[in-house]
């Protein structure tokens, strides 16, 4: 696969970036659609958006420094020359949840249901990013013998001339299935938090399970786990605490009638 779509000047345009960016805007598209569905206030969606942004790559960042400790440790400009390409999904997960967090503390929002809103799209974002992974090679998988591996030609972080497990597109799709499954749960949900519950069940199941088949060995380990499966075990125990406490709360409608009483 190709990464550099096209050049001008110093400029290169890389299928990773672009698809990233495709993320972002279909996340924030989608949010601000059924934030005007659902009688929530869309003209916050932008700068919702932005705080998670910011907080996410901040996220992301801080957890790769951490996989990657003993580096930075002897060398912390390895920070600066790692800037473009070094991520974690895990950190940018919850580095956006906090910033959300935040964000409905000051403008005193409803953080439930403002996550029950932007979670569903965080999946999309995640679906559409992990096309852009596979295009640039990274978060590839280990050999494979299989029909389905894939190999790469041109790549500059996955061995290329190698079958490899084909980890990016097996993400992309779980994380399409699972935009959908937020999406049908958010219709059918009878407490505000369990669509955010269910995002932290089902992600960090079936990121926990992928990682076995992956490939890159940058990504850290605690013990015989990688990084992503160790956080996947705390993650996957708050949905399910969430989903139960969440269920306990007042039902939805209950809530939607108070906050009609609050905004009148």
């Amino acid at each position: 696969m190709y990464n550099d779509l096209f050049s001008i000047g110093p400029f290169t345009m890389h299928t990773y970036g672009l698809m990233i960016a495709i993320g972002i805007i279909a996340a924030y598209l989608t949010a601000e659609r059924r934030a005007k569905k659902k009688g929530l206030d869309s003209e916050k969606i932008f700068d919702l958006v932005i705080w998670c942004l910011i907080s996410g790559f901040l996220g992301s960042k801080i957890l790769y420094c951490l996989t990657i400790l003993p580096r930075v440790m002897e060398d912390p400009m390895v920070i600066i020359r790692t800037f473009g390409d070094g991520w974690v999904v895990f950190g940018g997960i919850l580095g956006g949840i906090l910033g959300a967090y935040l964000f409905c503390r000051k403008y005193k929002l409803q953080h439930w249901k403002y996550f029950d809103l932007a979670l569903p799209s965080v999946a999309l974002a995640q679906a559409i990013g992990r096309i852009g992974c596979f295009f640039a090679g990274c978060c590839y998988g280990e050999e494979t013998t299989s029909w389905f591996g894939i190999t790469f030609h041109n790549s500059n972080f996955a061995p290329n001339e190698v079958s490899l497990v084909p980890t990016q597109l097996i993400s992309s799709g779980l994380d399409f299935l699972l935009f959908a499954s937020l999406l049908w749960m958010d219709k059918r949900k009878k407490r505000d938090g369990q669509v955010t519950a269910l995002y932290l069940i089902l992600y960090s199941g079936g990121r926990f399970i992928l990682e076995f088949f992956r490939g890159d060995l940058i990504r850290g380990n605690v013990g015989t786990l990688s990084t992503s499966q160790f956080i996947s075990i705390f993650t996957f125990a708050a949905g399910v605490i969430l989903f139960v406490l969440r269920s306990k709360s007042k039902p939805v409608a209950e809530d939607a009638k108070e906050l009609e009483k609050e905004e009148k």
